[in-house]
């Protein structure tokens, strides 16, 4: 099969919704053919090397000790026992119940289990612009995966990696094999909800009871035959047992919380599940602390007063590897310094400096720089609210310095190095041409580490976007490359 007949192939996979369906095989006879998909088709996956590939699969265990120390340091500022201003960050701009989730005795150790970082392959190594804990392309990543691995590509995490990875993790959190999973998927996030049916189905061929669902679906009852929790109502779902004609009501052991924190009020039944939640009635996951959502977290670490604490907490190989991909980010706190007091690290040629308006002056070769919400708002997840210093006019940009720090109280800004994913050259199918063309462009990896029982960190599945290389935010669009990645063996 030919580079041009593998991406037909692909493409005749793909329904109009963007995912794909396995219901046609492309026949090798020519045809006036056009995309299905929404970004741009490549014959190949991504290729990483042997050495990058082990170096992936190492940092999720490591990522997951930074969840475990950003956990403990939100707690110990709490109790005070760390700098109260670390929790009054973490805290802005949320509301009380939301706040009264995060500190409930019922969540405390909990974890997100599923990781995903964004990550730049610069010149000088590997950069986490940042970190998702309810990330989007689960299903999607799973079926990219499943494609092109029937190409006899040696895809990271295997054909069905995604899919046996999110199981494993599943059942970790419910600590049993044969648990009952709804994936809840708000309107907020409704671009998402084909791929998580996606998922459910084939969680359901390999043995597991998974539904894609509502919130609106979701039933509390109480001593439903001596029962207490969440349900779903056997007849609005696909039910795969070989008694499904006996059953009524389906009861929930896990929830995966593919809905955000800041969305609640827009979400029916969300306080009951969180009340099933905080009863024990179901397992719910990634928890409901929205602190551990937040880019500060970055900015946190590289703060000069926390090093301690970092270095006892993660302990120093860990601490090493994140100093060397986590960038430096400063988050934009509007209220005046002392006189004698600079922003940590943060210099204009070389000279410290006591106020982030005194960004707004410097040159667009010097404005290195990226600011973006850190969490809790509709437009801090995709590209939304990004803004890239060296890309806007001075007038733009000194805009969004005073927005962002106009904002810090109710929704807080970080600041971020900027830093440039290498070039890299990708073939695709050019759908107007009817031919292959070599692209130039920039990759961002998006691996994803699922967490299954005692703590161990799976790497099930590394999607990459290749955009053009003109293009300053690396993220899903129409001129991007999406793949999965593959091992390179020479």
């Amino acid at each position: 099969m030919d580079s041009i007949e593998k991406c037909l192939r692909i493409n005749t996979s793909i329904p109009e919704n963007g995912l794909y369906d396995g219901s046609y095989t492309y026949d090798g006879q020519q045809r006036e053919v056009h995309s299905n998909a929404p970004w741009r088709i490549s014959p190949d996956p991504f290729f990483i090397s042997d050495t990058d590939y082990a170096w992936l699969d190492n940092l999720g265990s490591h990522l997951l000790k930074f969840y475990q120390a950003c956990n403990m340091l939100y707690s110990q500022s709490v109790r005070k026992t760390q700098p109260a201003w670390v929790v009054d960050y973490l805290d802005y701009g949320k509301p009380e119940t939301v706040i009264e989730y995060g500190r409930m005795r019922r969540f405390k150790s909990q974890l997100p289990q599923v990781i995903r970082p964004d990550i730049l392959p610069t010149d000088e190594g590997m950069v986490i612009s940042e970190l998702d804990s309810v990330p989007g392309g689960i299903g999607f990543t799973g079926s990219l995966a499943t494609q092109y691995a029937a190409l006899d590509c040696d895809i990271v995490g295997g054909g069905n990696g995604m899919v046996v990875g999110f199981a494993e993790m599943i059942r970790g959190v419910a600590n049993s094999q044969q648990p009952t999973l709804a994936i809840v998927v708000s309107d907020e996030s409704e671009s998402y909800r084909q791929e998580m049916q996606w998922l459910a189905s084939e969680l359901r061929h390999i043995g597991m009871s998974a539904y894609t669902v509502h919130p609106r679906q979701i039933l509390f009852q109480e001593s439903t035959k001596g029962k207490t929790g969440l349900f779903l109502d056997a007849n609005t779902v696909t039910v795969s047992s070989e008694n499904s004609a006996e059953l009524d009501l389906i009861q929930i052991d896990v929830v995966y919380r593919f809905f955000e924190l800041f969305d609640l009020k827009n979400i029916p039944k969300s306080e009951l599940m969180l009340y099933a939640a905080k009863k024990r009635n179901v397992l719910m996951t990634p928890p409901p602390k929205a602190y551990l959502e937040e880019k500060q977290t970055f900015a946190l670490f590289h703060h000069p007063t926390l090093q301690s604490f970092w270095k006892r907490e993660l302990g120093k190989e860990t601490g090493d590897i994140l100093r060397q991909i986590i960038p430096e980010t400063w988050v934009m706190d509007n209220r005046p310094l002392p006189p004698h007091a600079t922003i940590p690290n943060l210099l204009i040629q070389d000279l410290p400096i006591t106020d982030f308006r005194q960004l707004s002056q410097i040159s667009q070769k010097q404005r290195q720089l990226v600011i973006k919400p850190s969490g809790f708002s509709e437009r801090a997840w995709g590209a939304r609210g990004v803004a890239i210093g060296h890309d806007m006019p001075t007038e733009d940009w000194s805009d969004t310095i005073e927005m962002a720090l106009g904002n810090f109280e109710t929704s807080p800004h970080v600041l971020q190095k900027f830093y440039k994913s290498k070039q890299v050259r990708m073939p695709y199918y050019d759908f107007e041409k009817r031919e292959m063309v070599m692209m130039r462009g920039r990759a961002l990896l998006r691996p994803y580490y699922f967490v299954t029982q005692n703590n161990k960190v799976r790497l099930s599945g590394i999607q990459a976007v290749v955009c053009p290389d003109d293009k300053k935010i690396l993220h899903g669009m129409v001129d991007a490359i999406i793949v999965p990645c593959a091992i390179w063996k020479n």
